[in-house]
């Protein structure tokens, strides 16, 4: 197997496979390197949603760029994600909240994006019937969806090593250097790869690898909790949010289980790959879902999980070139949103590094930021 490849991706999640397909796409030769196995972490335990609404005003033209993908995943990687069209929707309790939502409709219409929209009370009931009646409306991007974590980081994965990617699992790297005009990356076992170029997808451990780097990736290492119930009868057809105060992610899939995240925290612990649940605030989760929707009272819990994500203090990704270190990059500090980028993710990534310049703005994301 090679040692040596244009590029050398470091990480194993969504992010890494989505750009080790796309710079196989264009021409260049990849070798992937993982400590663990792909989607082990982040890439395989968050809830799926494909969604561009409410995002920050610096990621829009990158979720757009995504979203593109996603509309033809299935063409792309030969296996459709488990990827379901649904409705995202952010619901509203008070004036206050809905005036917010409408406030950043206008900003959004004024930089020439309509995906998202506001809901009155009967347009939100008409969507999803069964919600509380004490919610007044909603923010919603009708075109939206969810798919299935796993399935989709081993699609791109797949697809990418059938083009010639290799990739290497179980491989912790130690140490990455200079050599000539070359990235050398050492690993335990003595392993060492050579690349032209470096790229940095190693998530919640993106920090360590960046000081090599001489820079300061300030990533924390994060563990949002999930939930999933036994088969209800169906009655949500789109992925729903709660407000401000009720942090909440619902969908109910296909064979009637409800999945519920929403930003409820475990406890992360990076050194040893573990994460652990903390139920007092898993209660807060099945809470919030029972305050939205009040059928699931008649909801039996039969599954948690919790899994290690990155997270940026301002909680956008950092993307692109290093500040310090020539044909170095980013792409980590997803902070729980990031697996509706990654097919975005892979293509801008791809295009940066082989042709030294990306069409999508990503200089908000840019490491800089930090340094």
């Amino acid at each position: 197997m090679s040692r040596t490849a244009d590029l050398v991706i470091v990480g194993g999640g969504i992010q890494a496979c989505s750009t080790a397909l796309h710079a196989r796409m264009r021409g260049l030769s990849v070798i992937v390197i993982e400590k663990d196995t792909v989607a082990r972490h982040a890439s395989g335990v968050n809830a799926g949603g494909v969604r561009r609404m409410n995002r920050d005003y610096a990621e829009l033209a990158l979720s757009q760029r995504s979203m593109e993908i996603w509309n033809r995943i299935e063409t792309l990687l030969d296996d459709d994600c488990g990827f379901q069209r649904a409705p995202q929707i952010k619901v509203a309790e008070t004036e206050a909240q809905l005036d917010e939502m409408r406030a950043r409709v206008a900003d959004l219409n004024s930089m020439g994006y309509d995906h998202e929209v506001v809901l009155d009370q009967t347009q939100l009931r008409a969507l999803v019937p069964a919600v509380s009646p004490h919610l007044i409306g909603a923010l919603a991007s009708l075109d939206d969806g969810f798919a299935l974590p796993y399935q989709t980081t081993f699609a791109f994965q797949r697809k990418a090593r059938a083009l010639g990617a290799c990739f290497h699992e179980g491989l912790a790297v130690e140490a990455v250097r200079r050599q000539g005009a070359d990235w050398q990356i050492s690993c335990r076992g003595g392993e060492t790869f050579t690349g032209r170029y470096l790229l940095n997808c190693t998530g919640a451990w993106a920090g360590k690898l960046a000081r090599q780097l001489g820079e300061n990736a300030p990533i924390e290492a994060v563990a949002p909790m999930m939930l999933v119930t036994a088969r209800l009868p169906h009655f949500c057809n789109a992925v729903v949010g709660g407000p401000v105060g009720r942090p909440l992610s619902f969908k109910q899939m296909a064979n009637g289980t409800v999945v519920i995240g929403g930003g409820r925290r475990g406890t992360p612990d990076p050194d040893t790959n573990v994460s652990e649940i903390r139920f007092e605030h898993l209660r807060l989760s099945a809470a919030a879902a029972l305050a939205i929707f009040p059928i699931m009272a008649q909801a039996t819990i039969v599954r948690s999980w919790s899994g290690l994500e990155g997270f940026t203090p301002d909680d956008l990704p950092i993307l692109g070139r290093s500040s310090t270190a020539e044909n170095a990059f980013y792409a980590c500090g997803f902070s729980g949103h990031g697996f509706q980028l990654g097919p975005g993710v892979g293509e801008v990534m791809a295009e940066l590094i082989a042709t030294g310049s990306t069409s999508t703005p990503i200089e908000k994301m840019s490491i800089k930021r930090f340094n």
